[in-house]
């Protein structure tokens, strides 16, 4: 039951991967590399740093990087709060960091993460508020994911070794036209030790108001760490939908 609700969920998105193409402006592959690090204290709490950098094409036309960092909380095994902020730079089009920069951003976010459990397959809804200070004066930006996480294999110290995530994340202002952007993304995770991930996927962004990054479809390649304090190395790692 559990697998033919991912077959048919993965079929849903790439159906819709085949139409939202079409709609935009751009069929360049870009790249999307990800670096990760979290750092478990406790059973509740932690904190986790990231460095994002894109390009609009395959590993050229470098057009936008990001870091940041921040803190969550668990407050039970459904419910997470988090905070975070982090610096988002974007560049023109036409070459590799390109000036001068469509957007030079600050940002300082709350989230809030829901999780579920339906037999083996893990279910995020993930809400973020974007309190954004740009170089075109200061913005709100609300976000909303759903997402899917399916663990298989033989399993090993407590976790298994690969994982299938799906997601699908609405963007939305409180200026009009309120609807912003749609981000689909399919991905496969290799957890070679308990406290690393490799991830390899594909994701495509269409923007409906275009005020910072246009959209593009991406590969994206994903490095995540997890460290533990040493009171805190019997919990198994988490096993869910990944930040960005």
């Amino acid at each position: 039951m559990v697998k033919q609700l991912v077959v048919r969920m993965g079929f849903v998105l790439m159906s819709l991967w085949c139409v939202c193409p079409a709609l935009g402006q751009y069929t360049d592959l870009g790249s999307w590399n990800i670096v990760n690090v979290k750092y478990t204290e406790n059973s509740r709490l932690s904190f986790f740093a990231e460095a994002q950098l894109r390009s609009l094409r395959f590993y050229d036309h470098f057009h936008y990087y990001e870091y940041k960092g921040g803190t969550n909380w668990k407050v039970n095994k459904g419910l997470q709060l988090s905070l975070g902020l982090g610096s988002y730079q974007t560049y023109r089009e036409g070459g590799n960091f390109k000036l001068p920069k469509n957007n030079n951003e600050f940002r300082l976010w709350p989230q809030v993460v829901l999780y579920q459990q339906l037999f083996q397959l893990k279910i995020e809804q993930r809400y973020r508020a974007e309190l954004r200070w740009t170089s075109s004066g200061y913005r709100n930006r609300f976000r909303y994911r759903l997402g899917t996480f399916y663990p298989f294999g033989k399993e090993r110290n407590g976790y298994k070794p690969f994982q299938l995530s799906f997601s699908n994340e609405l963007f939305f202002t409180d200026k009009e036209p309120y609807f912003e952007r749609n981000r689909l993304q399919a991905a496969f995770n290799y957890k070679p030790a308990r406290n690393a991930t490799l991830q390899i996927g594909y994701l495509h962004q269409f923007d409906y108001r275009i005020n910072d990054e246009i959209g593009r479809d991406f590969l994206v390649i994903g490095y995540y760490i997890e460290l533990f304090k040493k009171t805190a190395t019997s919990r198994v790692p988490d096993a869910g939908i990944r930040e960005d």
